[in-house]
C-alpha cells in the first residue's frame, strides 16, 4: 500500500491517504512543453487554489511555503463556503468541456468535474445522516509531521511551532482546535435519528491517540526545534479532555454493529475506484482465490524437497520460511540487498526503464507506526518539490489493541522470501517507481493530483508484483504468490463482511489459517475490512485484474510488436490515470503508435 495524504481541513480519514506527489524544484511538475498540458494546468490550478484556501496543510504538502504557518479551520461556515466555491468550478469546467476540442484537455476536465461531484455526494452523505467522529490527534500530528520530514527544508521546520500554537488556540482569532471539533459533532448530534461511528473503530483509534500525541515532542527535539513545550502541553491536554468528552458523548451512542450502511459502503467503492459490484467481485475473487492456492502447492512441494521439510503443505512451508527473522540493523541491508536484485532483474528482462538514482528505504517511528502499522510508500510532495522523494518505509511494531497489555508480534515482513514481494510492490517497479516517473516525464496536475483512486494505484503495485515474481527464487515466488492471495481473500472478505455473510471471526481464521498472516497482520486487515477504510482493500484485486485484462488486449492487438518494456513505460507515463482513461490511452495512442514501429 501507499499512504496518501490529502488534508481534509482538520480532519484526517484513516486508511489509506496521501501526500500530493514530486515535481520539478520550483516549477511544479517536470517540465512539459506540450500545449494541452499547460491549457489542462490552468483548469487545475484553480481547484488547486481553492483547496490551499480552506487547507493550508495541503498547501504545504505541495511545498508551498506561504501556507506554513497557517491551518484549516474545520467549521461548518467554512465547509458550507468551500462547497459554495466548489460548485462554481464545477459549473465553469462544464461550460468549458462543451466546447473543448482536444481530447485530453476534456479528458482532464471530467476528471476534476467527477473528483468534486463525489466530494458532494459524500458531504451531503455525512451532514444529512452522520454523527462524525474527528480524531484531533491525526488531525494535529498530520498538520505539524508535513513540516516535520528529513526532506523538508530546515528554514521550513519552524513553522510547525506556529501551527502548534494556532491547533491550541493560543494565537488571536483561533479557536482552539478540538472546540471546533466539539461543537461539529454536538451539532450533529443534535440533529436526532444519526448514523454514529462504529464503537470498534472508536475504541481501536482513541486506545492509539496517546501513542500518537507522545510523537509530538519526539519530532520537535529531533529538529531541534524551541518554544513548543508550551503550546503542546496545552494541545496535549486539550486532547485528552476531547477524547474523554467523546467517549462520553459519541462513544456510548457508537453502533455495535461495524457495518456500513448500504448508501455509505456504495460512495466508499465508489471513491477507492471499484465500479464492480460488491457481489460480483466477490465471486470473481473466490475463483482467483482457490487458483492462486493450486499455483502455490507445486512451488511448495519444491521448496520443502530443497529444504527437506517435514511438511509440503504450503501452509506448513510459509511458515517454516516465517521462522527466518530478520532483527534491528539487518532489516534495512535485507531491503536494500533485495531491491538491487530485482533492479538487476528488470535490466535483464526490460521489464521497465529503470531512473539512475536509489530508492530510499527507511523503519518508522512509533508514532508513523500507530497511524499506518503495514510496509508502505509515502511520496513526495507532488508540487513545488525542492528535491524531496518518495520513501518505502517498514514500520515493525504495533501498539496495543484495546484490552492488551502488549503489542501484538508481526512477523510478516521481517523474513527474508516476503521481502522481495514487498520490495517490488512499494519501491521498484510499483509505487516509488510510479510517482517519480511521473515526475521525470511530466503529467498534466489533474492526472498528477485529482485522478488518483485506491484502484489505479494499487492495481500497478500487485501488479508490479505479478511481472517480477518469475524471476524471484521459489521461496520469494511463493510469498509473493501468497501475498497475492491475500488481496484475492480482501476481495471477498471485505465485501462480505459488510454483507453480514461472514463474521470478523472467520475472517481472522481464513487469513491466519489459509493466507498464514500473523494474528497481529490478520487483525490489522479486518480493522481495515471493517472499521478503518470499508471498500479500499477491494481495490487492490480489482486494479490487478483490469491491468492484465488491459495488457492481454494490448497483446491481441499488437502480436508480435508488443513490447513489455514500452507498454510498461505508457502505463507510467500517464499518471494516476482510472482504468478507464488508461484503457482509452492505451488502445488509442500507445496500440497505433506500436503498430507503426
Amino acid at each position: 500500500m501507499f499512504m496518501k495524504k490529502k488534508w481534509i481541513p482538520g480532519i484526517l480519514f484513516a486508511g489509506i491517504y496521501l501526500c500530493p506527489l514530486v515535481t520539478n524544484a520550483q516549477t511544479g511538475l517536470a517540465d512539459n512543453s506540450k500545449a494541452w498540458v499547460k491549457r489542462s494546468d490552468t483548469f487545475t490550478q484553480m481547484l488547486i487554489d481553492l483547496d490551499e484556501k480552506y487547507s493550508p496543510e495541503f498547501g504545504s504538502t505541495e511545498g508551498v511555503t506561504i501556507y506554513d504557518t497557517q491551518i484549516g479551520v474545520p467549521t461548518l461556515a467554512n465547509q458550507l463556503a468551500e462547497r459554495k466555491d466548489e460548485e462554481a468550478l464545477v459549473a465553469k469546467f462544464t461550460t468549458v468541456l462543451k466546447t473543448e476540442k482536444d481530447a485530453k484537455v476534456a479528458q482532464d476536465l471530467k476528471i476534476l468535474i467527477d473528483h468534486l461531484k463525489l466530494g458532494f455526494r459524500q458531504q451531503d452523505f455525512e451532514l444529512k445522516r452522520q454523527v462524525p467522529f474527528f480524531n484531533a490527534a491525526n488531525a494535529v500530528y498530520s498538520g505539524l509531521e508535513i513540516l516535520l520530514d528529513d526532506q523538508t527544508p530546515t528554514e521550513r521546520r519552524p513553522a510547525a511551532v506556529a501551527r502548534l500554537r494556532k491547533y491550541a488556540g493560543m494565537e488571536a482569532g483561533y479557536t482552539p482546535l478540538t472546540a471546533i471539533y466539539r461543537q461539529r459533532v454536538a451539532a450533529q448530534i443534535a440533529k436526532g435519528d444519526m448514523i454514529y461511528p462504529s464503537k470498534q473503530q472508536m475504541e481501536l483509534d482513541l486506545s492509539r491517540n496517546a501513542s500518537i500525541m507522545e510523537g509530538i515532542p519526539e519530532l520537535c527535539k529531533k529538529f531541534k526545534l524551541t518554544g513548543w513545550e508550551e503550546p503542546y502541553a496545552k494541545l496535549k491536554k486539550q486532547v485528552e479532555d476531547y477524547d474523554q468528552w467523546t467517549r462520553d458523548n459519541v462513544l456510548i451512542k457508537a453502533r455495535t454493529d461495524f457495518r456500513l450502511p448500504p448508501e455509505e459502503y456504495a460512495l466508499n467503492l465508489e471513491g477507492y475506484g471499484v465500479d464492480l459490484p460488491p457481489a460480483e467481485l466477490a465471486k470473481l475473487a473466490h475463483a482467483a482465490f482457490t487458483d492462486i492456492q493450486a499455483q502455490m502447492q507445486p512451488i511448495a512441494t519444491q521448496v520443502a524437497q530443497n529444504r527437506h521439510l517435514a511438511s509440503a503443505d504450503y501452509r506448513d512451508v510459509i511458515k517454516e520460511l516465517k521462522k527466518e527473522q530478520i532483527h534491528g540493523d539487518s532489516i534495512i541491508p535485507l531491503y536494500e540487498k533485495h531491491l538491487k536484485d530485482i533492479e538487476a532483474i528488470i535490466r535483464e528482462h526490460q521489464l521497465v526503464t529503470l531512473p539512475n538514482r536509489p530508492a530510499i528505504i527507511r523503519l518508522a517511528t512509533a508514532a508513523e507506526t500507530a497511524q499506518g502499522p503495514a510496509p508502505h510508500m509515502v511520496p513526495p510532495p507532488f508540487l513545488n518539490n525542492t528535491g524531496q522523494r518518495g520513501v518505502f518505509v517498514l514500520p515493525l511494531n504495533m501498539p496495543p489493541a484495546p484490552g492488551e497489555k502488549t503489542g501484538a508480534k508481526y512477523d510478516d515482513f521481517t523474513f527474508d522470501a516476503a521481502s522481495w514481494t514487498i520490495t517490488a510492490h512499494e519501491a521498484r517497479p510499483g509505487h516509488e517507481l510510479q510517482f517519480d516517473k511521473m515526475v521525470e516525464e511530466g503529467v498534466s496536475k489533474a492526472r498528477a493530483l485529482y485522478a488518483f483512486n485506491s484502484t489505479n494505484a494499487e492495481g500497478w503495485g500487485l501488479y508490479s508484483e505479478y511481472i517480477v515474481r518469475p524471476y524471484m527464487p521459489l521461496e520469494g515466488q511463493l510469498v509473493s504468490l501468497d501475498y497475492r492471495l491475500l488481496r484475492a481473500a480482501r476481495a471477498f472478505l471485505d465485501p462480505e463482511l459488510q454483507a453480514g455473510k461472514v463474521t470478523q471471526q472467520q475472517a481472522l481464521d481464513i487469513l491466519m489459517t489459509d493466507v498464514v498472516q500473523s494474528k497481529a497482520f490478520a487483525q490489522q486487515e479486518v480493522d481495515r475490512y471493517s472499521l478503518k477504510a470499508p471498500g479500499q482493500a477491494n481495490s487492490y484485486f480489482y486494479g490487478y485484474i483490469k491491468m492484465l485484462a488491459l495488457r492481454k488486449d494490448a497483446e491481441t492487438a499488437l502480436g508480435d510488436k508488443f513490447s513489455a518494456l514500452r507498454f510498461h513505460d505508457f502505463i507510467l507515463s500517464q499518471g494516476l490515470l482510472p482504468p478507464a482513461l488508461i484503457r482509452e490511452a492505451v488502445m488509442n495512442e500507445f496500440v497505433p503508435a506500436e503498430k507503426k514501429q
